[in-house]
């Protein structure tokens, strides 16, 4: 039965976006849906590897209904790209926000051995996720650092991406004594870094808490001038993580309409 329900799941994973927009349709969208709901688990996951892009032939484990970017090598391309032509052998890149790997797995490939990547996930469900994809791939330069990143070494709640979020991406900090949440460690990078390799590269993607990290980085900033690409979640944010990127020496480069990239 389970090698049945891996068999639909990857032929579920490949449907043309023509046929998955029958969804849509009354009555025979609700058929399509059950009948999917039925043989594939809304929890099943199929592994496969990315058919093109800068991630090409590395293994991931998918939702079948979710993942048909990451399967084509479309997820975040802009990313992907910048990754591509700056990453180098022996450098050290930090994946903030990790979710389930997709950039510290193409970091892991493209710093090769002699680097290291350290992949940052609060989330303990997706965080196990990401050591499964980063097993499959034989990656032994990736280290899944389960932590939330903030302004100070501290405890901070974090709030679950909803059933809605497959790969749960979605999942926040939040501040507040009102949030419900889970209470969970925090690094700062300034402090990480005096027990790790320092990066020389950072992707920073932590659904509005870009401006607590910075904040928490700011002798790394102004010492090793890692580049960074950063991820805006609201004018505010982009506004107030623009603002510490100047004062800190760096120029900045629009890569996409919700990616800039931080440089010295």
């Amino acid at each position: 039965m389970a090698s049945a329900r891996e068999w639909m799941g990857k032929l579920l994973l490949r449907t043309p976006k023509p046929l998955r927009s029958l969804r849509g349709v009354p009555l025979l969208g609700d058929w399509a849906h059950r009948l999917s709901r039925r043989f594939v688990p809304s929890n099943e996951k199929v592994w496969a590897q990315v058919e093109a892009g800068p991630a090409r032939g590395l293994w991931l484990e998918l939702d079948p209904r979710t993942g048909r970017d990451y399967l084509r090598g479309a997820a975040e391309s802009a990313v992907q790209k910048v990754l591509a032509e700056r990453l180098h052998p022996g450098m050290v890149f930090y994946d903030l926000g990790a979710n389930i790997g997709l950039f510290s797995l193409l970091a892991a490939r493209l710093v090769g051995p002699e680097g290291r990547v350290f992949s940052f996930e609060p989330d303990a469900v997706v965080a196990e996720r990401l050591r499964r994809n980063i097993a499959r791939n034989e990656f032994s330069n990736a280290t899944v650092v389960e932590s939330g990143v903030w302004s100070a070494a501290c405890r901070v709640k974090f709030v679950p991406a909803g059933a809605s979020s497959p790969d749960h991406g979605t999942g926040r900090l939040v501040e507040g004594t009102s949030i419900e949440g889970i209470s969970i460690p925090c690094v700062a990078l300034d402090d990480f870094v005096e027990r790790a390799p320092a990066p020389d590269a950072i992707k920073c993607d932590v659904e509005g808490a870009e401006v607590e990290v910075l904040r928490g980085a700011g002798k790394l900033l102004a010492s090793r001038h890692p580049w960074i690409v950063c991820e805006m979640h609201s004018q505010a944010n982009a506004r107030a993580c623009r603002e510490i990127f100047t004062r800190f020496g760096y120029s900045i480069e629009n890569i996409d309409e919700s990616h800039v990239l931080a440089v010295t």
